[in-house]
């Protein structure tokens, strides 16, 4: 490998990924919902991920698109993210919604207002971005962005396998001590289990015990502890830095929160994302450009996408290094897809 071939490669998850996915797995201290610990759970997830590759697909039907970021000088896997083509289905996909009402007593003068939560289902849901998560060692530079916004330069490439809405579940508060207040003062108190068992079962698609336990009326906020109420669309600290490139990319907040840590969700048309109207094509073209660092991709269902050095010119191409063309698996002339970081 040249010593100029850009190091980080996001490419989707492989067989032979499993080793290498586990490891990085049990380095997140608090686990991740849908990527848990368990060596026979992820490889499931990669041959789910595996087959939602097939070249057959024309419409969205829940597949589980799987990313990783691959250190191509070690061939360690450093990151993952994901796409998943569409929530609900047979099982529902559930968020609490937070309305709030008026209530007036002329004769005391007495006014207030209160915040209720309550329980949607949706069977038939938008595409959720997910399971995003970059080793501690490589959350430097760019690296970031290129985990998380590659994922939108392959949903530009095949928009008929995904939704026209796109939603975000970002990961609620939790203390120093790994607890979940809104979970210890809502979900525990109907579940009887711990935060993260309940959340794992969730994540890995086993959802009848919510259907079966959760509460059927609105819960009133007023009746909750002010260690619950003051979390509810507030995002875990490891979480934020995700959260603002979403919210730049063109998320919006909305009124619906997890129903396990109330973390917040984000909802966008994917016409209105930066990377989706801003992203371009054009031929490779071989070359030693002075451009700054873009996000580069293949386009192609073995998707590959990388930070590399790059010039757009509309009447010519895209000047690329040759190493570059060689990490994505391209040859001169090729379609190639470019981002402005």
């Amino acid at each position: 490998m040249s010593t100029n071939s850009p190091p980080l490669l996001f490419r989707p998850v492989r067989e032979e990924d499993l080793a290498g996915l586990t490891r990085l797995v049990g380095t997140i201290a608090d686990g991740l919902t849908t990527l848990p610990n368990d060596p026979d759970f992820l490889e499931h997830r990669i041959h789910e991920a595996r087959r939602a590759l097939d070249s057959r697909i024309r419409k969205p039907g829940g597949e589980t698109y799987l990313f990783v970021l691959e250190d191509r000088e070690n061939g360690g896997i450093v990151g993952t993210s994901g796409l998943l083509s569409r929530v609900g289905g047979f099982d529902p996909f559930y968020t609490y919604q937070l309305r709030t009402e008026q209530r007036r007593y002329e004769p005391l003068q007495i006014e207030v207002e209160l915040a209720s939560l309550h329980l949607l289902r949706n069977h038939k849901g938008p595409t959720e971005i997910c399971s995003l998560f970059l080793h501690p060692d490589y959350r430097s530079g760019a690296n970031g962005k290129l985990l998380s916004l590659a994922r939108f330069c392959f949903l530009k490439a095949f928009p008929e396998r995904f939704d026209k809405d796109i939603i975000a579940e970002l990961r609620g508060y939790i203390d120093a001590n790994g607890r979940s207040p809104f979970w210890e003062a809502v979900g525990k108190k109907f579940f009887q289990k711990d935060y993260y068992t309940a959340d794992i079962l969730s994540g890995v698609g086993e959802k009848e015990f919510i259907e079966a336990l959760m509460p059927s009326f609105p819960i009133y906020m007023n009746l909750l502890p002010e260690s619950a109420r003051s979390v509810v669309g507030k995002v875990h600290p490891a979480t934020e830095p995700a959260r603002k490139i979403l919210l730049r990319e063109g998320f919006r907040e909305t009124d619906e929160v997890d129903i396990f840590d109330a973390g917040p969700l984000l909802r966008a048309p994917r016409e209105k994302l930066r990377s989706w109207s801003a992203s371009r094509t054009g031929p490779a073209v071989e070359g030693r450009p002075d451009g700054p660092i873009h996000l580069l991709a293949n386009g192609n269902l073995d998707f590959r996408a990388l930070l590399a050095p790059a010039e757009f010119h509309p009447e010519s191409g895209i000047t690329v290094e040759p190493s570059t063309l060689r990490a994505l698996d391209l040859a001169e002339g090729d379609r190639l897809q470019i981002l402005d970081l």
